[in-house]
């Protein structure tokens, strides 16, 4: 039976301001405090709201086509375009293209103008408001009464300058600044977008009754029993409960080798379900599937601020009132010894300063590079928790690994049989029947082994388990026991036979279990937790980016030397307990090392949260990723290498954007200034300041767009 359920109740909308996280509103708008657009605090798979790009494309392109024109009549002699308008005419023609640009595109950038006036928060909205509406305001005035300027202000003709077009031509290029930043921002979400889209529209939900019904996936509830056909999506995070399948998992690992799944096996919202059916139970339902916890990260990621941030905050804070400090210095110099019509060029030359030393690239330098960073991180399995750990990660040289869950698989499996008699599947199925009925976490490793190669396990009866020792019971009529040499030795059973194999294994940092039969040793079982095929790779490229990489773990020496030695690893610390994995990085951070720790565990958490850079496998518990500053979607140690080149890529690239902020102010103000113009007669017009501006954010945004394409 199929039956449709009603829509669920849409959520309210929050905003916030990327650069202000403390600004919440209900509807969309600009920042109080630096005027940037607010953005959406969850993201959804929705369309995003494009109100505020669409609207400033508009009055963009009204403004271009007004502005065109305007410049026409403005300059249109100086390229042999003499249309024949002169004096008050050619005035009244420049005020009529030119209001609509100055008062209806223009607005948005007044309303952020009072703003930044009323909270006291100058920002680059104060120049761009007070450069428009001195050179709007003046030329008005000079149009309508041209009577009241002294002969300072007249020209050669008698007549008192305009700057209409200046004006006009410094909104139309600020609108289309706004456009190309808001394009870019939208580019940045895109990824979320499309990842919230993977998501199941619908599941099919088994009843109590045993009747399937269709529910949106907003009205699964934990618990719920559902259904997942071939090539259905996986609704929502679980557990297999009946059936196999294999599983297209590439949308969270990139891998395009389907997984095999069965009962008992964890399955993740929004995977692809291949050509086997299952029934699995809900564990996670909306915000806190993986899928949603993803997204989550990465937009809050997107919204923080890296510490780099707070330079370009100190001098922006300082830079507009010393902006403004400069231009009202430039109109006073220009007004006591400038050319005539010496308070013309006082007034357009300080003009040209508000204009061209707008912080606007300086706005973006950051912001910019961290929003598609973010992003770029979630496309090759790299989740940043915030701004500030792709920064701290470009400075580490020391790497903390655990090795259970992170250099090993995390579970152990049977590597080794070795029979007396040579019949290695009759010492495994012996060893399996009795430790079916075991809760020692070998167990299930010895039962997995002889289920993975297809024996039939028989059932055990007189089970007992010896503590510390091993377990016994009677399986096909014979008293079966596996231990270590303790219990051998107590059932008075030589093991002599195989104890240099079982030395041999332990060298190798496995397990190793005896079996007896009947008071007579069969064999053994050697179990290990085995390293990821990864691993390996991982670590050269970790060592090729220069870190160095220590193993810290709670597990026995033996153990732990053992693996560390396979892998190339000098420096081990085994027995630790979760406080003393802290004071390991502790004491490399007094060193002076700047200390990345990467874990899976519960254990591990302390001592990611004291790390410089917390890393979380994301096939690990809750509370390590809830304590890491980045997390790994896989769990494959190879994405740490790839999170160290994109901080190292991303911080390169905010470094760029905040050189060419700082040098094009530099160099710009005294440009504007007219601080060549004794030597050379060149003068910066507002209009050139105008396209200046535009262009360094464009350079600025352009540069950050660029993380996109690189290789990780």
């Amino acid at each position: 039976m199929v039956a449709a359920s009603p829509e669920p109740a849409s959520t309210p909308v929050e905003y916030t301001c990327p650069m202000h996280p403390e600004i919440r509103s209900d509807r969309p708008g600009s920042c109080p405090i630096c005027g940037m657009s607010l953005e959406p605090v969850r993201p959804s798979a929705e369309p995003a709201d494009d109100t505020e790009l669409r609207s400033m494309t508009l009055r963009f392109w009204i403004s271009a086509a007004l502005s065109l024109p305007l410049v026409l009549v403005t300059m249109g002699a100086m390229v042999g375009l003499d249309l024949g308008l002169t004096g008050r005419t050619r005035a009244l023609v420049e005020l009529a293209l030119a209001t609509p640009v100055c008062t209806w595109a223009a607005w948005p950038f007044y309303r952020r103008f009072v703003q930044s006036l009323a909270n006291r928060s100058p920002s680059m909205w104060t120049l761009i408001g007070l450069g428009v509406l001195v050179a709007f305001g003046f030329s008005i005035v000079a149009t309508v009464l041209p009577d009241v300027f002294p002969a300072v202000f007249r020209g050669h003709d008698g007549q008192v300058g305009v700057y209409f077009e200046a004006a006009a031509v410094i909104v139309t290029l600020v609108l289309l600044g706004q456009v190309l930043e808001l394009r870019a921002r939208g580019r940045t979400g895109a990824a979320l977008q499309q990842l919230l889209g993977l998501a199941a529209k619908q599941a099919r939900r088994i009843e109590p009754d045993g009747r399937e019904v269709d529910v949106e996936l907003a009205h699964v509830q934990v618990g719920d029993r559902l259904r997942v056909r071939p090539g259905d999506k996986v609704p929502v995070d679980g557990m297999i409960e009946e059936g196999t399948s294999a599983i297209d998992e590439s949308m969270l690992t990139g891998e395009p080798m389907p997984v095999a799944k069965r009962v008992g096996d964890r399955v993740i919202g929004a995977t692809i379900n291949g050509t086997g059916s299952f029934v699995m139970r809900a564990d996670a339902v909306g915000a806190d599937t993986l899928l949603a916890r993803i997204v989550e990260l990465v937009a809050q990621a997107q919204r923080s601020r890296a510490p780099i941030q707070k330079l370009a905050d100190r001098v922006a804070g300082w830079f507009v009132p010393i902006v403004i400090a400069i231009a009202v210095a430039t109109f006073a110099v220009w007004a006591s010894v400038g050319p005539d019509p010496r308070f013309a060029y006082a007034l357009i030359n300080a003009i040209a300063v508000v204009i061209i030393a707008c912080p606007c690239a300086l706005g973006l330098a950051t912001p910019i590079s961290i929003m598609v960073a973010v992003g770029r991180g979630a496309q090759i399995g790299v989740l940043f928790r915030d701004a500030e750990s792709i920064e701290r990660l470009e400075k580490v040289d020391t790497l903390f690994v655990d090795k259970t869950g992170t250099l090993t698989a995390g579970r152990p499996v049977v590597t080794d049989v070795v029979a007396a008699d040579g019949n290695e599947l009759a010492v495994l199925r012996a060893a399996a029947a009795v430790e079916r009925g075991s809760e020692h976490p070998l167990a299930q490793a010895i039962v997995s082994g002889a289920e993975v190669r297809e024996i039939v396990i028989p059932p055990v009866s007189e089970f007992e388990s010896v503590t510390g020792k091993g377990v016994i019971g009677t399986v096909d009529g014979r008293r079966v026991m596996l231990g270590n040499r303790a219990l051998m030795d107590e059932a008075g059973i030589d093991v002599s036979a195989l104890d240099d194999t079982a030395g041999g294994l332990r060298g190798d940092g496995k397990t190793v279990m005896f079996v007896a039969r009947d008071g007579e040793l069969a064999g053994l079982v050697a179990v290990a937790d085995p390293i990821k095929e990864s691993t390996l790779e991982a670590l050269r490229a970790l060592r090729a980016a220069g870190l160095r990489v220590v193993m810290v773990t709670g597990d026995t020496r033996r153990i732990a030397e053992a693996v560390a030695s396979k892998l190339g690893i000098d420096e081990v610390h085994a027995d630790v307990m979760p406080a003393d994995k802290v004071a390991v990085v502790q004491a490399a951070q007094r060193a002076g090392h700047i200390v990345a720790m990467a874990g899976d565990g519960i254990n591990d958490a302390p001592a990611l949260a004291q790390a410089d850079v917390g890393i979380a496998m994301g096939t690990g518990t809750d509370i390590a990723i809830e304590s890491a500053g980045v997390t790994l979607v896989t769990g494959d140690l190879r994405a740490i290498a790839r999170a160290v080149r994109l901080s190292r890529i991303t911080m390169r690239n905010i470094k760029q954007n905040l050189f060419f902020a700082f040098f094009y102010n530099a160099a710009g103000i005294p440009l504007a200034a007219g601080l060549l113009y004794p030597f050379t007669g060149w003068l910066v017009s507002p209009m050139l300041a105008a396209l200046a501006m535009s262009l360094s954010s464009a350079s600025v945004i352009a540069n950050a767009l660029r993380i996109r394409m690189t290789a990780i």
